[in-house]
């Protein structure tokens, strides 16, 4: 059974760090070498690894996908929110990263983005190590 991590997010748009919350159910785990997969059950939110040290990346990505996909252009959806699922299938469900030593095996300034596009929300975040 993989772990739940919950997340709050407080926007409408927004990328949230959860990078030690997926370490800590890694460390839970008690795998010390593998693949640890991270799959949001959401259809109008994703994941994706980026930049952490800089916040200006995550505000130009959410920058570029409004531009790409914009709020409000006439979508036959009725809930009002098809730009947020556009944005989900773009971004993707699910990233794996390797595990060694019971830690994450991630790039210097990479972080795990838990990516909101229809919030603000409660939401939850599969982990499995």
């Amino acid at each position: 059974m993989p772990a739940i991590v919950n997340v709050k997010t407080n926007a409408r748009t927004e990328m949230v760090d959860i990078t030690s919350m997926v370490q800590i159910e890694v460390a839970k785990s008690g795998v010390t070498g593998g693949i640890c997969v991270v799959f949001v059950p959401h259809t109008t939110a994703a994941v994706t690894i980026n930049e952490g040290a800089d916040p200006d990346v995550c505000r130009d990505i959410i920058a570029k996908l409004n531009q790409m996909v914009p709020p409000h252009e006439g979508y036959r959806h009725s809930e009002g929110n098809s730009d947020s699922h556009i944005k989900a299938s773009l971004v993707g469900s699910s990233v794996s990263v390797l595990v060694e030593g019971g830690r994450l095996v991630l790039g210097t300034w990479q972080k795990i983005f838990f990516c909101e596009f229809d919030g603000p929300r409660s939401r939850k975040v599969y982990v499995k190590a």
